[in-house]
């Protein structure tokens, strides 16, 4: 279980402690538990929410959105200012958007797009509140760190070296492709038509936000890795709310 305990480490702010540090082959099959992760996250979200009924609707979203960002140490909204200011600061050019996004700094973009993101976050939340759409909450993490192990089954990463690149190199193919296909299944089977919607929703988004990295950086990076969970998850939640 050495595998699932990294994938919880790395993606959640929870304290594990791992008795070393791992190898590279282990590196790789933790890819295999992130949507593992994502379903322990919706779990804990779902938990949360029915903990908070009754609670004013408004402080019941903020409190919600909340604990989803404190899960992952905002890991993820990290990769997405990253990812916004390199964007716009890299003029299409390949070698400025990667040196940009290794700049921790965050120009006014990353602000202005964590900003929308979070407030596109909150309402739909407030809708899907509002809505008793629970299961919601089960399926959209699950979904969006699938998207990571989808991104890196399909698509090269172009920083030599580093976790990443551990990542890439020694993840099992084949059964990555068959833990995909059983975390859309378990989407359907959690939250049924809304499963199927969800699950439609976040491949278009995967094809699309895919493409753009291709065409920009011929594959993808961490920072381009989390702002694509970020992206999926705040769009899946608005498609919901709005069915």
């Amino acid at each position: 279980m050495l595998p699932f305990w990294i994938a919880l480490q790395f993606l959640s702010s929870l304290p594990i402690r791992l008795p070393g540090m791992p190898e590279p082959r282990e590196l790789g099959q933790s890819l295999l538990f992130y949507p593992l992760v994502g379903l322990l996250f919706g779990a804990i979200l779902w938990a949360f929410n029915w903990l908070l009924l009754g609670t004013p609707t408004l402080l019941h979203a903020a409190l919600l959105l909340t604990v989803w960002v404190l899960l992952s140490g905002g890991l993820h909204l990290d990769g997405l200012a990253d990812s916004a200011d390199a964007w716009l600061g890299g003029f299409g050019d390949r070698e400025r958007t990667l040196t940009i996004m290794k700049d921790p700094r965050s120009g006014p973009i990353a602000v202005v797009t964590l900003v929308l993101v979070l407030l596109l976050k909150f309402t739909a939340l407030l809708a899907l509140i509002e809505q008793q759409h629970s299961l919601a909450l089960i399926i959209v993490p699950l979904i969006g760190r699938s998207a990571l192990l989808g991104l890196f089954l399909t698509t090269p990463y172009v920083r030599a070296g580093g976790l990443g690149q551990a990542l890439a190199d020694h993840l099992p193919r084949s059964a990555g492709r068959q833990v995909l296909a059983v975390s859309a299944l378990a989407c359907v089977l959690i939250a049924g038509l809304s499963g199927v919607l969800a699950v439609v929703l976040a491949a278009l988004g995967f094809v699309w936000l895919r493409q753009l990295m291709l065409r920009r950086l011929g594959g993808t990076t961490g920072d381009t890795a989390g702002a694509m969970l970020e992206l999926l998850e705040v769009a899946v939640l608005v498609g919901l709310a709005l069915a």
